[in-house]
Formats: C-alpha cells, sequence, structure tokens
C-alpha cells in the first residue's frame, strides 16, 4: 500500500495515510475513539519504558487511581470543573434492564460519577489522608492510565474521546520547591522529546488566559511539526496551594502549625505518537527514531529458490543471533527476523512504511558471498539508501548506524525549527498579512507559515482576536530579549516576547 497524497499535496490526508500504511491505528467501531495497533502501541510501549525511567529518576513513585471519580469532587474546584464541562463524561446509572426486547438504564446513582479527564481531584483526596506532616512532604507520585474528555472532532492520536497518558502529581512544604518542581518535570520532558523522539521543542509558560483550570502557572513543551504548526507536546502545571485547600490537604509544620501543602500536577500523552508523525513522516510513510522503535533492525530473507530457502533462513537467523550481542544506548539492539510466507518485496516495503531503521535483505547471493543489503530508512530519497556490506561489517557497525540515524532525524527537525522560526515582523498590519497567507510549510518549500517570536503587552483580552485569526500563543519562552517594541496584536507599547503559531 502506497500513499495516496504527499505532505504538499493534502498535509492533512498525508497524515491519516501513514497510520494507514504503517497500520499504527484505526478509527473504533466505538465514536471518537481508536484502536492503538501492535506497531503504534509498540511505539507508546517504547516511549514508556524510557520516559518511565526518567521519572523515577527524579524521585517519582508509580502506583493507580480510580478513572471514576464523584462529582462532588469536582464542584469543590469550580475553575477546574469550567475548564472540563463540556468535555466529561458521565455516569449515571449502575445497570441495563430490558424492556419489551430493549435494554435501558435501570438504578440511577445517588451520585454521578465522572469517567476520569485528568485526575487531580480524586488523587487530591487521597493526599488529603496521606498527608499530616512536613515528614511526610515532598510526595511525588506518577500514574499511567487512560483519561475520556468528549471530543466532538477526534483525529487519530492527536484527539480521540479515550487516550493514554501518564499524570504525575506532587505535594510540597513550600512554595519554592513546587514551583521548582514543576520547572524540573519540564524539563525531563524537553529532555525525553529532544533524546528519545528527535523532536527539539520550545519551552516557556502559557499566558494567563491558556494555564491549565486551577493553576497557578502552567508551563509547557511546543514541537514544530513539518507544516509550521506547533503541537503541544507536554504540560507542567504549578498549583499552588488552589487544590490543597479544596481537598484539604494540610499538614503540621516543623514549627507546629497548620499549612496547607503545594501541589503541581504534568503530563504527556499518545498524542506525542501524532506529533512523532509529523516530526520525521515523509512521502514514503513513517520513521521512527531507533530509540522508540519497536524494531530498529528487521532482517527479511528473500525466499525465492526453494532448493535454497533453508540455507538462506540459517544464515538470517545467525544474523540475528550475531545481533544479539550489539547493544545501543545501553540496551540489547531490537531485531526481528520477518520469515512469513509473503513476498520479500512486499515485507520490505512494509517495514519501510512503518518507518523501520534499518531493513537488511539477505539471498542465496549474499550466503555466498558473506555479506547483505541495508536499506537506511532516513536515506530513502537518495541514491545510497541501499548498501552491500559484510556480515561482520554490519555487526560491529550497527549500532553506530542506529546513532547515526537518531542523530541525523534530530539534526533535521532542528534545522527546520531554527529555519522556521521568523522574527523580523515588527508591526500588527505585517502580522496579520503573514497570517493571511494559507500556504502551509513543506519541505523544499520557500514560502512557509510558520512560528513567529514577537512581541506581546500581555493584555489577556486578546483571545478573540487570535480565534478569528485561527492562530494563538503557544509560549512565553523562558528566555527574553528585554528589547521594547509593539504589540503585533494590540499596537501597544511590549516587551514581552511570545511565540505565535497556529496549532493542533
Amino acid at each position: 500500500m502506497t500513499l495516496q497524497k504527499t505532505r504538499e499535496q493534502n498535509y492533512p490526508e498525508w497524515y491519516q495515510n501513514v497510520i494507514t500504511v504503517a497500520d499504527m491505528a484505526e478509527n473504533s467501531s466505538s465514536p471518537g475513539c481508536m484502536v492503538i495497533k501492535p506497531w503504534g502501541y509498540g511505539i507508546w510501549e517504547r516511549m514508556q519504558r524510557v520516559l518511565d525511567d526518567m521519572i523515577k529518576d527524579t524521585g517519582h513513585d508509580n502506583c493507580y487511581f480510580p478513572m471514576f471519580i464523584p462529582l462532588s469532587f469536582f464542584q469543590k474546584e469550580a475553575e477546574h470543573v469550567d475548564g472540563f464541562a463540556k468535555e466529561m463524561a458521565v455516569v449515571t446509572h449502575s445497570r441495563l434492564k430490558s424492556v419489551e426486547g430493549k435494554l435501558t438504564p435501570d438504578s440511577p446513582l445517588e451520585e454521578p460519577l465522572i469517567i476520569r479527564p485528568t485526575s487531580e481531584t480524586i488523587i487530591a483526596d487521597s493526599f488529603s489522608k496521606w498527608v499530616k506532616s512536613y515528614r511526610d512532604l515532598p510526595l511525588m507520585i506518577n500514574q499511567w492510565a487512560n483519561v475520556v474528555r468528549w471530543e466532538m472532532r477526534p483525529r487519530l492520536f492527536l484527539r480521540t474521546r479515550e487516550f493514554l497518558w501518564q499524570e504525575g502529581h506532587t505535594a510540597h512544604s513550600t512554595y519554592e520547591e513546587a514551583e521548582k518542581e514543576a520547572q524540573t518535570m519540564l524539563d525531563v520532558y524537553a529532555r525525553f522529546s529532544r533524546e528519545a523522539l528527535a523532536m527539539p521543542v520550545l519551552t516557556g509558560k502559557k499566558p494567563e488566559f491558556d494555564k491549565f483550570p486551577g493553576a497557578v502557572d502552567t508551563y509547557c513543551i511546543e514541537a514544530m511539526m513539518q507544516d509550521g504548526k506547533a503541537l503541544q507536546a507536554g504540560t507542567s502545571h504549578f498549583l499552588g496551594q488552589n487544590f490543597a485547600k479544596s481537598a484539604n490537604i494540610k499538614f503540621q509544620s516543623s514549627q507546629g502549625t497548620q499549612e496547607y501543602a503545594y501541589t503541581t500536577s504534568w503530563g504527556v500523552s499518545t498524542r506525542l505518537i501524532g506529533g512523532l508523525i509529523m516530526t520525521h513522516g515523509d512521502d514514503e510513510g513513517m520513521v521512527v527514531p531507533p530509540v522508540v522503535a519497536p524494531h530498529q533492525i528487521v532482517i527479511v530473507p528473500l525466499l525465492k529458490d526453494k532448493t535454497k530457502n533453508e540455507e538462506v533462513l540459517a544464515y538470517a537467523q545467525k544474523l540475528k543471533s550475531a545481533l544479539a550481542t550489539v547493544s545501543f544506548k545501553g540496551e540489547r539492539v531490537r531485531v526481528k527476523l520477518d520469515d512469513r510466507q509473503k513476498e520479500s518485496v512486499d515485507k520490505m516495503w512494509e517495514w519501510t512504511r512503518k518507518g523501520t531503521p534499518l531493513v537488511i535483505e539477505v539471498g542465496p547471493r549474499d550466503v555466498q558471498n558473506n555479506g547483505l543489503m541495508v536499506r537506511d530508512r532516513t536515506k530513502i530519497n537518495l541514491k545510497e539508501w541501499k548498501e552491500i556490506v559484510s556480515f561482520d561489517s554490519f555487526v560491529s557497525s550497527a549500532s553506530a548506524r542506529l546513532e547515526n540515524i537518531q542523530n541525523s532525524l534530530l539534526k533535521q527537525a532542528e534545522d527546520r525549527l531554527n529555519k522556521n522560526i521568523k522574527s523580523d515582523i515588527q508591526t500588527p498590519e505585517e502580522f496579520e498579512k503573514y497570517f493571511s497567507n494559507q500556504n502551509v510549510f513543506v519541505e523544499g518549500e520557500k514560502e512557509k507559515v510558520s512560528f513567529v517570536r514577537g512581541k506581546w503587552c500581555g493584555d489577556n483580552d486578546i483571545e478573540e482576536k487570535l480565534k478569528s485569526m485561527k492562530i494563538n500563543i503557544r509560549c512565553i519562552p523562558f528566555e527574553q530579549s528585554g528589547t521594547e517594541g509593539v504589540c503585533l496584536i494590540t499596537g501597544k507599547p511590549a516587551t514581552l516576547d511570545v511565540i505565535y503559531a497556529r496549532s493542533y
């Protein structure tokens, strides 16, 4: 199966095509939901494993909380419930009954239950029971779970009614410690995105009007997709004492006084897989960085001559066994031998569409010459993407080849990000003219609509203006120039640098 559209022809269709030809996911019969297929879920598992280690390295432990949350928990935190009210799925009955052959709800619940859109309220309830003294702090936990938000315009991986994520929650004795925790976890996300996903990001703070409901500050990582749009790839929230006060998370301080704790929450989700597709995919399909590839190397034996199939399979197995001794970034290289009864060329292209970093072909001639054919996924549009090498040479170079692929994907994405942040727009008129251009960024084009780094006066009453232009403020970068200029929205004097962009 080949892609029906290129990125330049129709970027949204290209995105859907990549998911299809890579066999990553499909729409479910349950409206608005998706089935994550083995290759897509394998990528998520790899993301989980790498990020889980990073989370635990910063002192957090995993646990699990119920997906059903009493409505009264949300009512305690008015600002929080207002932010999620339109997305909540509500359970009102506990069973069904059959009436004239039709099933109808029965036994109304005494209190409606919300299917977890996020867990601040129910985790805060547990924290209020666990925290009694300053000696119980800091309390730092994480959970891997599913959440439900009633998305009306679902899109595979980017927005579905049910999705997978991790959410961290912590409680601290001081403002400073909690705020530092929120920024520490943002840094973990930025490093994970760069080092594992080869996806560079901008870091900063959300404007007041775009904070997480109930937060004091929301920090974020923003990635640039190939069409020039932004993807919010992760968020970390400093919640102050807001949730502690509503849930009564109190502790006795070292001075003997009763104090409210300071809390944080932070999370990333399966939308990172969407980001991975739109960062690295090309017109042949998916491209997966080796760190998160379920199979880093796939061996495809060429089984055309029945008299030689047995020796070709034995040779392929020998290669797989040899590669089992090779490590990449501290782990054994993940190798698959694809000996399915299927045309070899079809298997080769199947793994190419899936984005496997290295696909190796071995046939009777390779057995005779003690060689093999290496196909590097990142070089598919170059003449040298196919390379004949010796058996021993490949085994000894396999780790370095994977390292080169990981680094080349990161460099390509970094070059795109650095090249396409426009910072020479000085007036609201220039700004509106720029975003009135409907062209999208595609590799190789000269005209691009992408990120704009420009001034903002700090006026929070600009949401409607931004919506009318179909853009938003993605973040307020931590690194500020300190220069004076003109707000690109209001025309007022401004010193604050922000990132403006269209987004997913």
